[in-house]
């Protein structure tokens, strides 16, 4: 294995197994925060400085990974019916296609309740700094469920999703290492 993108919608427990695949994989782990955090410290959410360096700590992390060797474990929340965010992600996973290095998906899903009820455990909030004020937490995990968030209907990232090896998993019940499990066996499979 070389690249693992899991994605899912906020709260599904991405970063959680993500940790549990690295532990029992060997894969490292970059999750979607590890550039969120520092970047937040110096400018708001969203604003252009932000997304412009968000993009490109990205795209720097996953090139010098690829160009290293490393087997990794990428999560991130996939708007799938915005086309710009599937040529993003087209772009996270550029390096590992030019390396000719292996690259499969694992989307995560559970239903809102589930994730809000994630959204509050400890775990997550230590990791998580911009996560701690959990009412305004609460109201991001809601409101970005207008996007589509998983392969439930069709969305212009269709296309890229069928290009790799691709494993839905719902986690509402599991446990992150029970999940890192079925992934791997998965992966042993293909």
């Amino acid at each position: 294995m070389a690249l693992l993108l899991v994605f899912g919608p906020p709260a599904v427990g991405k970063m959680t197994v993500g940790r549990a695949l690295a532990a029992a994989g060997g894969y490292r782990l970059f999750h979607n925060h590890a550039t969120i955090e520092p970047l937040i410290e110096v400018f708001d959410y969203g604003t252009p400085p932000f997304m412009r360096l968000l993009d490109e700590f990205r795209r720097r992390v996953l090139e010098e990974a690829a160009a290293a060797d490393t087997d990794l474990v990428f999560t991130y929340t996939w708007a799938l019916d915005v086309p710009e965010d599937t040529e993003a992600v087209r772009g996270y996973l550029l390096p590992y296609v030019d390396t000719g290095r292996r690259i499969a998906l694992v989307e995560l899903s559970a239903d809102l309740d589930t994730r809000l009820a994630r959204n509050r455990t400890p775990y997550r909030l230590a990791e998580k700094k911009s996560k701690r004020d959990v009412d305004w937490s609460d109201d991001n995990v809601r409101d970005l469920d207008r996007y589509q968030l998983n392969t439930d209907r069709p969305s212009p990232a269709d296309a890229l999703i069928a290009a790799h090896p691709h494993l839905r998993v719902d986690n509402t019940d599991r446990s992150p290492e029970d999940v890192a499990a079925q992934v791997l066996g998965w992966l042993d499979g293909e």
